[in-house]
């Protein structure tokens, strides 16, 4: 499969059966002279983008009779346990240690089996690749091939549709599957910015070096931004179509998550508001007529954890 407009327009089809079409919202954020355009991508099913990566790589797919496998932090397994469970495929995800039970429960609940092995992300998909080898098993990589990110391109597509004369839009950043798909789609069409936190900074990492490189992700949002490194097929768009990525604390992503939680009753994982936390922090200063586009991207964050974040507020 290859990944440009076409290709992501052919993936929009095939999967419209299976995904929801998450609406867009503006919101007034304290100095910005025009209102932010929010995509709620935390209302798809299993409450993150990666099901349209999941459904990308099964619908119409040769499955294999051993069924499918992926290695994940949780919220790709999530999707991928959802999708094969839809599709009538066993599914099996490896997860990480740091993994947080909410996540794995909800994997769990799709009907997958789950192996929970490996200190971090990058040790738990050499297990799972070692697993597809001996098993036959169809591998889902959560954003290293031209399958999986057509699906996040197909987030691009729907955005444009909704929100046509965005400038700037602001994408939380993994391993890069999410803003490699949505700037295959968009290419020159309007600014894109990735958002990392610094302690998950592997594409800030590699776009300084010239190349993906390995680092050691931690902090609050590791668990699904903390990829060790970024995608090797993802880096060359990010070098042609990625305008810069900027750097956020774990205290700027709480803040925006009261923020979204008190404005818009919005509840993101802290990863799914990394991007808005560029903004509200002020790490990212818009000019004043730009119109910015944030995707709120995951919401998969345990009730306990966010009850306890919004009492220290």
């Amino acid at each position: 499969m290859t990944l440009d407009r076409a290709s992501i327009e052919a993936t929009a089809r095939r999967i419209a059966p299976f995904i929801r079409k998450t609406p867009v919202m503006d919101i007034v954020v304290p100095g910005l002279s025009k209102p932010v355009c929010l995509k709620l991508e935390q209302l798809q099913h299993t409450g993150s983008f990666k099901a349209r990566g999941a459904f990308s790589n099964l619908v119409g797919a040769n499955v294999p009779k051993a069924g499918v496998v992926a290695a994940s932090g949780g919220n790709h397994g999530a999707a991928v346990a959802y999708a094969a469970g839809v599709l009538g495929l066993p599914a099996l995800i490896f997860v990480p240690s740091i993994s947080s039970p909410a996540k794995v429960a909800r994997i769990a609940s799709y009907g997958a089996t789950i192996v929970q092995e490996g200190a971090n992300y990058q040790e738990c998909l050499g297990l799972c690749e070692t697993y597809a080898k001996q098993s036959g098993a169809m591998d889902i990589h959560a954003y290293n091939t031209e399958v999986t990110l057509n699906g996040p391109g197909t987030l691009a597509r729907e955005l444009e549709e909704q929100a046509p004369a965005l400038d700037t839009i602001l994408i939380a950043v993994g391993g890069g599957g999410l803003i490699g798909g949505m700037a295959s789609w968009y290419q020159s069409g309007a600014k894109i910015i990735g958002v990392e936190p610094a302690t998950c900074n592997a594409l800030h990492a590699a776009l300084g070096a010239g190349a993906p490189l390995a680092i050691k992700p931690s902090g609050l949002a590791a668990d699904s931004l903390g990829a060790s490194s970024a995608g090797t097929l993802m880096f060359p768009i990010a070098q042609d179509h990625v305008d810069h990525v900027i750097l956020i604390s774990d205290d700027d992503i709480r803040n925006a998550q009261r923020f979204l939680w008190t404005t818009s009753q919005i509840v993101t994982e802290p990863g799914g508001a990394a991007a808005f936390a560029s903004l509200l922090s002020g790490r990212y200063k818009p000019d004043r007529d730009e119109r910015v586009g944030i995707i709120v991207c995951g919401a998969n964050t345990p009730l306990e954890t966010f009850n306890t974040l919004m009492a220290t507020a």
